[in-house]
C-alpha cells in the first residue's frame, strides 16, 4: 500500500520520541526499526522545540501533545498513547496534518477492573484509615466498621470492556449489577448477568456508582449536583476512569451533606493534585495516583501493543487501534488491501485525466465487496484524487482534506451490477464540464485491473508511465504514435485499446518507461487529431 510507505530506513533512520515512562519491552520494540530517545517530563516549549525531528511519539497521560506540537512536527507520522484514553492529544488536529493516533484500548483492562474492585472493598471496609490507624499505635475496632457488598446493588455507567470485567467480579461477591450504556445492546449486557437500565434508574437503585466511560462532552460533570440529587442517601461513588466525568465541587458538597456515605477516586481534574486540593483530604474519599493501569503487567502489556503499532506503521501497515480512523481485523485488512491500492491508483488516475476542477467524487462498490465496511477503499480513492492537487494527503486526513476543500463524496453499494466480476469499483467525479468515469477490480490476489475508462472497455494495468489519447478510430493511428514515440527515444512497454464500435471513437493506452515531454504531447495530438492526449503517472 504506497500510500502508507514512508521513506527508507537505509536512506534517513526513523526517530521515536518516549515522552513519558513506558516499560523497557515497548522501548527494545522501537529500537528494532527506530533510533529511539526517552526525554521524559519536558516541558511543552520543549516538546515543541524537538518533535520536528521525529517520525513517532509515545505518551502516557502526563505529556500532552497540542495543536501547536502537531504543528511543528513535520515528520510525524504516528502518536500513541499507552493506555486507553487520549484526552491529552488534540486529536483534530492530528488529523488535520495526517497523523495516526492510536492507544491501547485493552492493554489494562484487567489492571483498571481490579483496581475499581480494590477501591470498592477499601471504601465498603475502610480500610486505608484502618491501615494508618494500626500504623499509628492504635487498636480501634469500632472506629471502622464497614458494610457488605453482598446483595447490594452496583450502578456501572459504560459498559465497555472494562465496565464488563467490574460485572463479572462484583456478579461473584454476589451484587446486582444494572448497567446504563446508549451503545450496548440489552443482549450484551444480559449475558454478563446484568440489567441493562436508563441512567435515571440506576441512580435511583444503585448503592454504589462507577463510572467507566471517556471523557466527551457529554460525560464531563455527569455526575454532578443534578445526578446526586436523584441517587440514594448513602451512595458510595467510584471513579478509575477519567478526571472530570465527577463535578468535584459537587461531590465534595454530597460528602457534607451526608448525600454520599463516601467516594473512592483514582483520577481528578487537575493531575499532579495541587497542594490546596480539598476533595482528596476528605475523611470520606480514598485518594489513589491515578493507578488504574499501574500494575507490572499492564504496563508491559499498553507498551508493547502501542509500540507494535508504531513498527506497524513505520514499516507501511495500518496499526491495529487508530482513533482519528477505522480500526479493522487483520484478516479484513489483507482482503482489503490490494482495493486499497487500486482505489488509490484510480483516483490518481482519474484526477490526472480530469483537467477541470472535482466537485464531487462517487465511489460505487459491486460483488463481494458488498458485504465487507469499505471506508479505507473510499480514503484511498480520496488520497489518489486529492494527492494530485495537495500535499500530505494521506489515509487520515483525506475526508478532512475533502471536506475543506468543498468536495462532495458519495459512497454506494450496487447490488447486481458488474456480475463478471468477484468485486467491481467505480469511480465517478462531477466537474463543470461533466461527469467522468474509472472502473476497476482485483484479479486472483494482486493482479490490478482498470476495465474501464468512460464509456469504453479496457483492460489495463494501472502502474508507470500510461500515455493516453481519446481519438477516432481508423488505420494508422497507433503505428503513427509509436513513430513519433521513436523518434522521441521514449520506448513503450505495452499497448491497451477501446473503442465505442468500428469508425468511432476510441481511446488508446501506452505504457512508457518515461514521461513525456509536453511538446511531443502536443505534436502527438495533432498528428492524430485527439480530442485529448494525457500523460498519467501512477
Amino acid at each position: 500500500m504506497e500510500h502508507w510507505k514512508l521513506p527508507d530506513t537505509q536512506t534517513r533512520p526513523y526517530r521515536v520520541l518516549v515522552a513519558d515512562p513506558i516499560s523497557a519491552a515497548g522501548v527494545e520494540t522501537l529500537r528494532t526499526v527506530a533510533e529511539v530517545d526517552v526525554k521524559t517530563g519536558q516541558k511543552p516549549e520543549e516538546l515543541i522545540a524537538c518533535i520536528g525531528d521525529y517520525d513517532a511519539v509515545v505518551v502516557r497521560s502526563e505529556t500532552k501533545i497540542t495543536r501547536e506540537g502537531f504543528a511543528a512536527a513535520r515528520k510525524l507520522r504516528i502518536v500513541a498513547r499507552a493506555g486507553v484514553g487520549v484526552d491529552n492529544i488534540d486529536v483534530p488536529a492530528a488529523t488535520e496534518h495526517g497523523v495516526i493516533v492510536v492507544n491501547s484500548p485493552e492493554g489494562n483492562t484487567m489492571a483498571a477492573a481490579e483496581h475499581t474492585i480494590a477501591m470498592l472493598m477499601a471504601l465498603s471496609r475502610k480500610i486505608p484509615d484502618a491501615v494508618a490507624s494500626v500504623r499509628a499505635g492504635e487498636w480501634k475496632r469500632s472506629k471502622f466498621v464497614g458494610v457488605e457488598v453482598y446483595k447490594k446493588t452496583l450502578g456501572i455507567i459504560g459498559f465497555g470492556k472494562i465496565g464488563r470485567e467490574v460485572a463479572r467480579r462484583a456478579k461473584g461477591l454476589g451484587m446486582r449489577i444494572l448497567a446504563s450504556d446508549a451503545f450496548v445492546s440489552p443482549e450484551v449486557v444480559a449475558r454478563e448477568g446484568a440489567e441493562l437500565v436508563e441512567l435515571a434508574d440506576l441512580y435511583r437503585q444503585a448503592d454504589y456508582i462507577t463510572v467507566h466511560a471517556p471523557l466527551t462532552k457529554d460525560t464531563r460533570g455527569l455526575i454532578g449536583d443534578a445526578s446526586l440529587a436523584q441517587m440514594k442517601d448513602g451512595v458510595r461513588i467510584i471513579n478509575v476512569a477519567r478526571g472530570g466525568i465527577v463535578d468535584e465541587e459537587a461531590l465534595l458538597r454530597g460528602l457534607e451533606s451526608g448525600k454520599v456515605a463516601g467516594a473512592a477516586l483514582d483520577v481528578f481534574e487537575k493531575e499532579p493534585l495541587p497542594a490546596d486540593a480539598v476533595l482528596p483530604k476528605h475523611p470520606l474519599v480514598i485518594a489513589t495516583p491515578h493507578l488504574g493501569a499501574s500494575t507490572e503487567e499492564a504496563q508491559v502489556n499498553v507498551a508493547l501493543d502501542v509500540c507494535e503499532q508504531i513498527v506497524l506503521v513505520l514499516e507501511g501497515k495500518p496499526p491495529r487501534s487508530a482513533v482519528n480512523m477505522p480500526a479493522f481485523s487483520a484478516d479484513v485488512l489483507a482482503r482489503l488491501e490490494p482495493f486499497i491500492e487500486l482505489g488509490t491508483r484510480m483516483g490518481r488516475l482519474i484526477a490526472q485525466l480530469t483537467m477541470e476542477p472535482i466537485r464531487g467524487v462517487t465511489v460505487a462498490y459491486s460483488g463481494e465487496l458488498l458485504g465487507m465496511d469499505v471506508q479505507p477503499v473510499t480514503r484511498a480513492v480520496l488520497v489518489g484524487v486529492l494527492q494530485e492537487g495537495l500535499e500530505g494527503v494521506n489515509l487520515v486526513n483525506a475526508p478532512y482534506l475533502a471536506e475543506q476543500q468543498g468536495l462532495r463524496v458519495t459512497e454506494s453499494k450496487c447490488v447486481g451490477n458488474e456480475e463478471d466480476y468477484q468485486s467491481f469499483l467505480r469511480i465517478e467525479v462531477e466537474t463543470p464540464a461533466g461527469k467522468r468515469t474509472v472502473g476497476g477490480t482485483v484479479l486472483g490476489r494482486r493482479s490490478l485491473r482498470i476495465r474501464e475508462i468512460d464509456e469504453f472497455r479496457i483492460d489495463l494495468k494501472p502502474e508507470g508511465f500510461l500515455l493516453m489519447a481519446l481519438h477516432h478510430d481508423r488505420p494508422g493511428v497507433i503505428g503513427s504514435v509509436g513513430t513519433l514515440l521513436g523518434e522521441g527515444n521514449i520506448n513503450i512497454g505495452g499497448m491497451y485499446v477501446g473503442r465505442e464500435a468500428v469508425g468511432k471513437r476510441a481511446v488508446m493506452v501506452l505504457t512508457v518507461d518515461q514521461p513525456i515531454p509536453q511538446e511531443l504531447q502536443d505534436e502527438i495530438k495533432s498528428q492524430i487529431d485527439a480530442d485529448y492526449v494525457r500523460v498519467v503517472e501512477l
